[in-house]
């Protein structure tokens, strides 16, 4: 499995991390235990390095370009450099099949695949011409050269995955992808480690993160970008406060990412001159166990993504016990079940939002039953079924 741009092993909300992040490492697990032997290879941020993360699930962390971090706009410079470690470790290993996660991933395994005559399958995780059309006023167009890229891939792979019929869609009418080669496998959701909590537990989380014992919370997760929505979540909050003379906390779970370094800025800014600035807290990229607690302890999870392929964080919110309200886009519509496991909205409007949650917080009989049939829904998930699904594409296309 290769993730050329993240580690699998970064933290989420940090960086360039995210689902992606997530996805990798519970498949890969979940193939470990079903007797795969998986090497997860990235590019190296310090010296080169592997180590073993789980048994089974080795991290290779491999050299491209000049040492340290590097931008993600320069990332196609060093793809060359990066195939070629990969076909360095393939002639070692072995490999039976090489999985490509995020594009860039896949330009660097094509040739080597094609050297090898070893079957590619490809996860775009996000697509471009996808957040082209789903994007914001003022967010800047995904470029020519991703675009080109993912058409490229999608009619070279041997297999394609997408995380749900929306993205599935999109690749194939918009981005030239084989229906015949495109399966479609959801991701799962760590139902041991997301999960309802007892009060104690809310409690100290509230605690933890210095938020008020007695206040509604509201949490938005994932990196701090615009194409997130969290302009929206905070307009609403000052909206909630219009219309109902109080507000929740909204708490914001998630780093800035590498080139948005003014976005939380702007955030806090916005948050001042619309008068709610004091019930919006940032409390940075929290750790799994973290994050799962403060799901559980919060009254709702918003996701005013723009677009989403799927839509991970709110399945993990679903899966603690707590309903989600979401923007109608992408795998959004396919992660979230309306009435089920939450709310659609297919409007940005923020006082239709704040309408919104002002209405579930106020109601707890609703939300706890919400929150009953979120879990349930959310159970539908599981990596374990994932890889199963994986194992199958493999099998299908191995030479």
């Amino acid at each position: 499995m290769i993730a050329m741009h993240t580690s699998p092993a970064a933290q989420p909300a940090t960086a360039d991390a995210g689902g992606l992040n997530v996805a990798v490492l519970g498949v890969a697990a979940e193939l470990a235990l079903r007797d795969v032997q998986v090497d997860l290879v990235t590019r190296a941020t310090g010296l080169p390095s592997e180590r073993e993360l789980l048994p089974g699930v080795t991290l290779r962390e491999v050299p491209a370009g000049e040492p340290g971090p590097l931008a993600k706009e320069r990332l196609p410079e060093v793809t060359d450099e990066f195939g070629e470690e990969i076909a360095r470790l393939a002639r070692v290993r072995h490999y039976d099949v090489l999985h490509a996660h995020y594009w860039l991933s896949g330009i660097a395994a094509l040739p080597v695949a094609i050297e090898l005559d070893r079957p590619l399958v490809q996860s775009f995780h996000t697509v471009g011409v996808m957040k082209n059309a789903l994007a914001g006023e003022g967010q800047a167009p995904e470029p020519v050269r991703r675009l080109r890229s993912e058409t490229f891939l999608a009619t070279q792979a041997d297999a394609v995955i997408a995380a749900s019929s929306a993205e599935a869609t999109v690749l194939i009418d918009d981005v030239g992808a084989l229906p015949d080669r495109t399966w479609i496998i959801p991701p799962g959701v760590d139902l041991d480690l997301f999960s309802p909590r007892a009060f104690v537990s809310h409690a100290s989380t509230r605690i933890s993160l210095g938020l008020e014992p007695d206040r509604p919370i509201v949490v938005i997760a994932g990196r701090v970008q615009a194409l997130k929505g969290h302009e929206l979540a905070v307009r609403a909050l000052a909206e909630l406060h219009t219309l109902r003379g109080w507000a929740p906390l909204l708490v914001v779970a998630g780093e800035v990412t590498p080139g948005d370094d003014g976005f939380a800025g702007q955030l806090r800014a916005l948050a001042t001159e619309l008068g709610v600035g004091a019930d919006v807290r940032f409390v940075g990229a929290l750790h799994r166990d973290a994050l799962a607690d403060l799901f559980a302890a919060a009254d709702l999870t918003i996701v005013p993504s723009f677009s989403e392929t799927f839509g991970l964080v709110a399945l993990e919110s679903a899966a603690s016990g707590t309903p989600v309200l979401a923007y109608r886009t992408g795998g959004l519509s396919e992660s979230v079940v309306d009435g089920v496991s939450g709310l659609l909205l297919g409007t940005r409007e923020p006082r239709y939002w704040a309408t919104e949650m002002a209405l579930l917080i106020e109601d707890d009989e609703r939300r706890t039953a919400l929150g009953v049939t979120a879990r349930a829904h959310a159970e539908r998930f599981t990596w374990g079924a994932a890889a199963a699904s994986l194992l199958g594409v493999y099998a299908s296309i191995r030479r």
